[in-house]
Parts: structure tokens; sequence; C-alpha cells
């Protein structure tokens, strides 16, 4: 049994690891890679292995980097089935869509310019048809089930903690009489966040791809991050502006109205409107009322006792769907909220608030994810004062936050705990950290191996690993 690495390695998205065993070929993951235009753009563009070698794919869950590039690789000849949970296919359906109308827009956008300068002008990395056509090939599977996908290789769905449906994927491999498992960590969540239940762990392993990363950073506790919206919130007000939130249409910005909803209900919330623009968070809030079967308790008490019977909205709240309505948020008077994706400004409506508003020394842009290198947002993270939107530069003089608290993904401690607990039954042969930055996942390395743990590797893009 070999792994290819080909995606996620000494970096944090494009999640894509190509299993083989048995003489086929299980890709985890096929994700889209998040970085610097140019080289995400051939990046993405270009599977690296011939698709249509590929027998089965297993999506640990929605989010773009873990599953953006699926329409590419059926585009590119992929003809089998993709398992997931149900959670997972319906966010996928939409996440997917979305993102072909993004790139079809966008680059619509771009050519218009190209034509003027009579320059080659730009196809889409995939369309809405390829995305029908995708979806088309999902097979569902609930946690704790266990499944044969291919002959001798079952695959068992355990929570991630992470976001709706997502999972730490169990590959069971039978060959000639010997049965090895793989774990493959998915993005690991963090305990006590609400909404969604805790991570779990599986023991009897041999071999585990595990995530890092902030395998060399601590977050703030869980439990200071209402406490720091609100405090933003009040800042916010006090100057007189726009609170602008970059966050992912699936899982942060959930968490976000369900936080909200309760400083709202506690009468700790300014009078101020909340706007949470997007459509696809509209969609994907919809879906998650569709999914109790991922509910920690505390949601499930909620939905049972929230006053107006809806965790995740309150009167001042307010989805945006329409384009129209989104423009008029420009022209907004006073102090309000502005929720919209995407969470790395990398494409999406916050663009166009931050178009509008980022100029403004009024405004605070507050970060609540993870900010890959080359993206946008790292850019506005780290100081920039200019940011470069569709080609054209426009000035950041708003007041930039980072909320530690509200990351999906464990720190340093969480991931060592979460192997430890595999570790119960007997430690792992091999464990292969990805989707870290170099010195995050060197950084879990040099703690994993100082808690005895061994072979603990850090692959390069492309490497391979015979297990």
């Amino acid at each position: 049994m070999n792994i290819h690495f080909w995606g996620a390695a000494r970096t944090v998205t494009g999640s894509m690891h190509l299993i083989e065993a048995n003489g086929r070929r299980v890709l985890l993951d096929c994700g889209m890679y998040h970085g610097r235009r140019k080289e995400a753009f051939e990046r993405n563009r270009n599977i690296p292995f011939d698709a249509a070698s590929v027998d089965v794919v297993v999506l640990s869950h929605a989010h773009i980097d873990h599953s953006g590039n699926l329409p590419t690789l059926v585009r590119a000849g992929f003809r089998g089935e993709i398992y997931s949970t149900g959670a997972t296919r319906d966010l996928a359906a939409l996440l997917l869509m979305d993102s072909a109308r993004i790139q079809e827009s966008d680059v619509a956008r771009v050519n218009r310019r190209r034509r003027k300068q009579g320059k080659t002008l730009f196809e889409p990395l995939y369309t809405e048809d390829d995305v029908v056509e995708t979806i088309d090939r999902f097979v569902t599977i609930p946690y704790h089930r266990s499944r044969e996908i291919l002959p001798g290789i079952a695959v068992r769905f355990i929570d991630a903690g992470h976001m709706l449906g997502s999972t730490s994927v169990v590959l069971d491999v039978d060959a000639v009489g010997e049965r090895r498992r793989l774990l493959f960590s998915g993005d690991i969540g963090r305990p006590g966040l609400p909404i969604l239940r805790d991570p779990q762990t599986i023991g009897d392993v041999d071999h585990v791809i595990m995530e890092s990363t902030y395998g060399n950073r601590l977050h703030e506790p869980a439990d200071q991050a209402q406490d720091y919206l609100l405090e933003t919130v009040r800042r916010c007000c006090d100057r007189g502006g726009k609170l602008l939130i970059p966050s992912f249409a699936v899982g942060r910005t959930q968490e976000l109205a369900y936080r909200l909803n309760q400083l709202w209900h506690s009468g700790d919330l300014p009078p101020l409107d909340v706007y949470i623009d997007t459509p696809l968070g509209v969609r994907t809030t919809e879906v998650y009322r569709l999914h109790p079967e991922c509910f920690d308790r505390e949601m499930v008490q909620r939905l049972q006792t929230d006053p107006d019977g809806d965790p995740l909205g309150f009167d001042r709240l307010t989805y945006i769907k329409k384009a129209d309505e989104s423009r008029r948020l420009n022209d907004l008077e006073g102090p309000a909220i502005i929720i919209s994706p995407s969470g790395m400004c990398e494409g999406g409506r916050i663009l166009h608030h931050l178009i509008h508003h980022g100029g403004k020394k009024s405004t605070t842009i507050l970060f609540v994810g993870f900010q890959a290198q080359g993206t946008l947002g790292r850019h506005i993270l780290e100081g920039g004062r200019e940011a470069r939107i569709y080609g054209d530069p426009y000035p950041i003089r708003a007041k930039v936050r980072r909320a530690g608290a509200y990351s999906a993904h464990g720190d340093r401690e969480q991931l060592v705990e979460w192997i430890e607990e595999v570790r119960e039954t007997g430690s792992p042969k091999q464990i292969f950290l990805v989707h870290g930055e170099e010195q995050s996942s060197l950084a879990l390395k040099e703690t994993l191996e100082g808690r005895g743990f061994p072979s603990v590797h850090v692959p390069e893009r492309g490497s391979v690993a015979e297990l």
C-alpha cells in the first residue's frame, strides 16, 4: 500500500492524497489550492495524475480546500463514486455550484479587460454542468457504518467535529489475509465549540495521515470567543463604522450567527443591524437545519428552547440573497455588522465590501479563520495597506483584528490529545503530517517525537510513502 501526497503537503490547502492498495486507487479529498494567484491557477487546473485511473474518492468534508477540485477531476475523466456523509454531500452541492458561478463570473470580468488588451482569454476551471455531473457521483454513508467500497477496502466515517458532516476517514485494507488500518484525520475540530459534537477517534490504527494547521500554536480559549466578538462590536459602534467579517459560508458563518443570537437575547448586543451577505450562507444554514444528527446536546436543547425557535437567527439579523440588496449595503449609514465570504478574501461579495469600506478608518475588519499564505486575507492581516482586487489597487485604512478563539481547527495541544487517544490501543507505525505550513508541520513533528511517537514524517508534494 502506497500514499502519493499530491496536495496540502507543507501547505494548508488543496488536500489530495492518493492511496494505492489491492491494485486499486482511492483518492482522499480533491481540494482546491489557495495561494498566489498564478500558482493557484496552474495547480488547480492541472490534475497531477491520470484522473481516469482513480477508482473512488473519499471526501472528508465539504470545505473547498478539500472538495473544490472534484469537478476538475470529473472533467479530466474520473468516472467512479464519491463517498461522504449525507451532510457533506448536501453542503458540497451548494459550495461547488457557488464555486463554479464565482469562477465563471470572475473569468468573465477578467476577460473583458484581456479582450481589450488583445490577450488570450481564460476559461473557468469548471462550469455548473461539471458540478451537476460531480454531485451525481456521490454516495452517502452515515457515521460509524463500515462499507466495502472496493474489493478488500472498507471505509468508515467518524465525527471530526470541524464542520457539519465532517469526518475522520478510516480505511481498512485486507491484502492477502493481512488487515491494515489507515486513519486520515481530515480537519480536526476543537472540543467545546457550539453546534457540533467534539471530534472522535478510533483505535487499533497502523498508519495516520494527520492535519497540522496549528501544530505550532495555541488558540485563545473557546469560551473567550463571545466576549471578544462583543468587545469588537462595541468598539466598532464607538467608531461609527462597519464591522466586516470575512467568513467561510459553512461553519464559521453559522457559529457567528449562533453567538450573535445569544448576545442579542442576553441584551448585551448593541442595537445595530447584522447582515449575512451571501446567498450561499442562507442555503447552507438551511442545510444545517436539516441535519440534527450532527448537532451536540447544547444545540439540540437550543432548538427546543430558543425564544424565536431558531438559534441561527434573530430580529436584527438579515440574510442577504440578491445582488441588489448586497449593493445597497455600500451606502448603509451608521454602524453595522457585515458577514460575507470568502473567508480568505479570495472571491465573493467580501471583495466589494472591502472596496467600499476597507479604505475608511471607521471600519474594522475581523478575521475569524485561517488565512493561507498568498491570499488577500493573509496580506491584510499582516498589515498590507493596499489590496489588489480585480486587478485594481484599493487602500486599506481599516482597523484589523484577529479572533483566534473562533478557529474550527484544533491547536497544538488539541492535536496532540487527539493522536494520544489514537495511541491508547497501540502506537501507529507511521504518522504523516499534512495540511499545515511547513514550520507548523515540522513543529508538530518535533512535539510528537518528543512524546515518543515513532516514524513521524512531513511529506513534500509529489512524494510517495510505502506502508
